[in-house]
């Protein structure tokens, strides 16, 4: 008797699905919301360079010589991005000839020097995915620059 109760056990099938989807769901559940974390990243990502060369193109197009316009160009950027003010910069740089780095002076430069004037635009970001609240990898910092010469 043991033998043919065993045999139905081991034939019915009715029970498999609910089994193989318990296994199934957690694992594409996990998978699906990966992937639009990683999707939420990288479309971050892309919008602080799309910001970057849009400012790039604007330095490019008018130089933002006074403190003022390099204020209303950071302004720009802060409002196109959502970043907080604090999270863009832009700062004057100063290559003398042909050095590699770049003086925060010009006067640094000798008088003989050709002075060429660097405007480099930075932004930084934080994104924190969900996979972090189970312990899992931390949270992405993001670091744009953009160096353009201006003159």
């Amino acid at each position: 008797m043991t033998k043919s109760v065993l045999k139905s056990l081991l034939a019915c099938n009715g029970g498999s699905v609910a089994i193989e989807t318990a296994f199934i769901v957690p694992i594409l559940a996990t998978m699906v919301l990966g992937g639009l974390e990683v999707s939420n990243i990288v479309s971050r990502q892309a919008e602080l360079q799309t910001a970057a060369a849009e400012a790039a193109a604007v330095a490019l197009a008018r130089a933002p010589n006074e403190a003022s316009e390099r204020q209303m160009l950071e302004s720009i950027i802060v409002s196109s991005t959502g970043l907080a003010a604090d999270k863009v910069s832009m700062v004057l740089r100063y290559r003398c000839d042909t050095e590699l780095t770049l003086e925060t002076n010009a006067s640094s430069c000798s008088s003989a020097a050709v002075v060429s004037e660097f405007i480099i635009i930075r932004m930084k970001d934080t994104y924190t995915p969900a996979w972090t609240h189970f312990g899992i990898g931390g949270p992405v910092d993001f670091n744009v620059s953009r160096r353009v010469q201006i003159s």
